[in-house]
């Protein structure tokens, strides 16, 4: 096809679809709401640019209030219609806010105003609904279904499409009082009402304002002329914004919400996304033939589905039934073992008991013997007494030995069908998927878990995954605590489409484990192994390194996140060490966060490269932050600090008062305990001995510091199990930030989680 007939082909097309000469037959489902699953009735536009009705919007917001129909342009419509919402249906509810999958940040770090709450109202209002579309998380703001606009094109296509349903039924007209009421024969869209043809006249008289009303065929469909801002409610939309891909007016350009997003003119969108449209629909119907192939290929692929479905399923039922038969004939056999074996035991059972009953006097063998002394005949009684002597005495040596003819112990018939058991319920088809492994190496718990999961080498995709957890207990809770109704109850994530997600509102200082499995058609593989975890004593804090007060430039590198600090031996401490003459070292380069704590108890994690020579970690008040970084000092001396100098045996001299920083000192691949005093503790028997050796640890892998506002006292964690290290007492008179020493070639780390809340925030 030459490009002029083509052309010509596609003009043809634009025509017949602004005549509406295009069949609207066939196009029900393109016009239903994907929630009340009907037509749609006043639908809106999602900013995801998928379409609700209006009822529904309100109905996932739970509105359960009488609300004017204030959507689009009606907002400020005195006639606008009213519309009274029925009572939400919570099946329907359930399944859209459960199918929406909950996406909590790691910066949601609670703040004045949240996403539920409207500013001023007493009554929470949820503002965040899952678009049934795309399943995206939609936020309408404060303003709520204001700041939606009403899909008028759709709702014109859905009346027509009810008036192609409804050819037999006319519209009436709204002024002719029955049974005199004539069919309408137009519609004003001004008056918005439909007439015959005398009450239009009469209604709308030549040489009046009226006469210029705009009327169309009749239509119960009434929309305005000019489509109005749904935020400047008196501003007619005039500009599209390609950012947002929606109508603005200039007032939203000049200083709104769309001051910087780019914005085309209103006659220039309509012009490019009519020709984009029409010419995707042109595209459509020329490969109508090869549509309509696919659907031939798709039909029989559901009849193979089908076929195959039934086939794999008998297939299925048979081995089970061999399964079963197997089973039976297994069952009988075993079963008729343990009856042989108690006949057999009865029968010998029984007999000793004839035979001690024969014991008895005037019964059995006694009287039989009884009987036999009565004989005054001396050869008779020899000849018969004589084997009867040998059974008496048979009968005396059982008496005295008496042991049970059969055991009536059945232990050697008990079945342990433990491993069968197993190996049924991890029975499972050859195209189920292998289990997944929860990655420990980067997988983080705090309050918030982000847990994270690796699949095997030449494993095929996957659908999703479900993760669950438990809550195993504290550990200061008692046996009958760790039995309560939350703990051991395993819970289920949503579908997870991704090698991670992350769990929310953990219990704090207590035990979870995790598991994962993945699904594939239907089919899930086997669980991972469980893995455990232990949460932080107290909720995450989120900060980051603070690159002004008192921040080093010389010595100390920052990284543009500002959550790692690396400390540099260059020039100018060569040259510093240059001046030392004696048996001093340089001072320490101090570096402490950007968010201060004055209340609550709040947990950070870091990591320490072990090749530092020296890191000092903890927490100081900004009284002695100002005393550090207002009077510096080239050199120290070893003593000039309590707890300065890992090597200098100062962390000997144990002092007993309560000071406004507590610094634990970290260097060479050792943790290093402070001597123990009244107003600390530590997790070592020998650290409170003079001896420096039994207080020097492996240095952890992560280390984390919670810090007890109220209570004054300050922790160090090992990061990875959660066992405390080391605790004393601080000055809390102030406000308290991380702080951080560094000496020589060093580095620190904040934790993902950390440094990711801060940067939400």
């Amino acid at each position: 096809m030459s490009d002029s007939e083509d052309m010509t082909e596609f003009a043809s097309i634009v025509e017949r679809i602004e005549r509406g000469e295009v069949p609207i037959k066939n196009i029900e489902r393109e016009l239903i709401c994907p929630i009340c699953k009907e037509l749609f009735t006043h639908p809106l536009i999602l900013p995801c640019q998928h379409s609700v009705c209006h009822k529904c919007v309100r109905e996932l917001l739970m509105i359960n209030h009488e609300d004017s129909f204030d959507a689009g342009s009606e907002c400020s419509l005195p006639g606008s219609p009213r519309s009274r919402v029925p009572s939400p249906s919570m099946e329907r509810l359930d399944r859209l806010v459960r199918s929406a999958t909950v996406r909590r940040s790691f910066g949601s770090r609670g703040s004045i105003s949240s996403p539920g709450w409207r500013r001023g109202s007493v009554t929470p209002r949820v503002t965040t609904i899952p678009c049934p579309g795309c399943q995206h998380d939609i936020d309408l703001g404060e303003r709520g279904i204001s700041m939606l606009f009403r899909n008028f094109t759709l709702e014109s296509i859905v009346e027509r499409y009810r008036q192609a349903a409804r050819a037999a039924v006319a519209i009436m007209c709204n002024i002719c009082k029955p049974p005199q009421q004539q069919e309408a024969t137009k519609s004003c869209m001004d008056c918005k009402a439909s007439y015959c043809n005398e009450c239009f006249k009469l209604h709308h008289p030549w040489g009046t304002p009226k006469a210029q009303h705009e009327y169309v065929g009749p239509t119960t469909n009434f929309r305005p002329k000019v489509l109005m801002c749904p935020e400047h409610e008196m501003e007619k939309v005039n500009m599209y914004c390609e950012v947002c891909k929606r109508p603005v007016c200039h007032l939203c350009k000049l200083g709104g919400s769309h001051a910087n997003h780019k914005v085309t003119s209103m006659s220039s969108a309509y012009k490019i996304l009519k020709e984009k449209l029409a010419k995707s629909i042109h595209y459509l119907i020329s490969k109508e033939d090869q549509v309509r192939t696919q659907i031939t290929e798709l039909e029989q692929l559901i009849n193979q589905t089908e076929e195959n479905g039934q086939l794999a399923e008998r297939r299925a039922n048979e081995h089970f039934e061999r399964l079963f038969e197997t089973l039976q004939e297994r069952k009988s056999e075993m079963l008729r073992s343990i009856e042989q074996s108690r006949n057999r035991r009865l029968d010998q059972l029984k007999g000793q008991v004839e035979e001690y009953q024969g014991m008895l006097e005037n019964s059995g063998l006694v009287g039989y013997a009884q009987e036999v002394l009565k004989e005054t005949d001396q050869s008779c009684f020899v000849q018969t007494a004589k084997q009867l002597h040998v059974r008496i005495q048979k009968a005396t040596e059982s008496l005295r030995t008496f042991h049970p003819a059969a055991d009536p112990c059945f232990d050697e018939f008990v079945l342990d069908t433990s491993r069968e058991e197993t190996l049924l319920k991890e029975m499972c088809f050859g195209g189920v998927p292998d289990p997944p492994l929860i990655d420990l190496s980067n997988s983080r718990v705090y309050n918030e878990a982000s847990i994270c999961w690796r699949l095997s080498d030449d494993h095929l995709p996957t659908d999703h995954h479900v993760l669950e957890y438990r809550r195993l207990g504290g550990p200061r809770e008692s046996p009958s605590q760790e039995d309560g109704e939350d703990n051991g109850v395993w819970r289920a994530t949503d579908r997870v489409y991704g090698p991670s997600t992350v769990v929310s509102d953990l219990e704090p200082d207590s035990r979870y484990s995790f598991r994962v499995r993945s699904c594939r058609n239907s089919m899930f593989s086997p669980y991972s192994p469980e893995v455990n975890f232990h949460t932080p004593p107290a909720p995450a804090f989120g900060f980051l390194f603070s690159d002004k007060c008192g921040f080093s430039t010389e010595r100390l590198i920052l990284n543009k996140r500002r959550d790692s600090v690396e400390s540099v031996a260059g020039m100018a401490f060569l040259l510093a060490a240059e001046r030392v003459q004696t048996g001093s070292y340089i001072g320490l380069d101090y570096i402490i966060g950007d968010t201060g704590i004055s209340q609550g108890r709040h947990y950070w994690a870091f990591k320490v490269e072990p090749y530092s020579y020296m890191v000092k970690v903890g927490v100081a008040s900004d009284t002695k932050l100002l005393e550090w970084f207002h009077n510096p000092r080239d050199t120290s001396s070893p003593r000039y600090d309590h707890d300065s100098g890992h090597d200098s045996g100062s962390e000997d001299a144990c002092y007993e008062l309560s000071q406004p920083f507590t610094l634990l000192t970290l260097g060479m691949g050792k943790l290093f305990i402070p001597k123990a005093s009244s107003s600390s503790s530590v997790s070592t028997a020998n650290a409170a001995s003079g001896d420096p050796g039994s207080r020097m640890l492996p240095m952890p892998q992560r280390l984390g510091v919670c810090l007890d506002y109220e209570a004054c006292r300050v922790y160090f964690y090992d990061a990875d199990t959660m066992r405390c290290l080391y605790e004393r007492q601080v000055d809390c008179s102030g406000t308290m930030y991380p702080a951080f020493g560094l000496m020589g070639s060093g580095k620190v780390q904040l934790e993902e989680f950390i440094a990711t809340k801060r940067l939400t925030f």
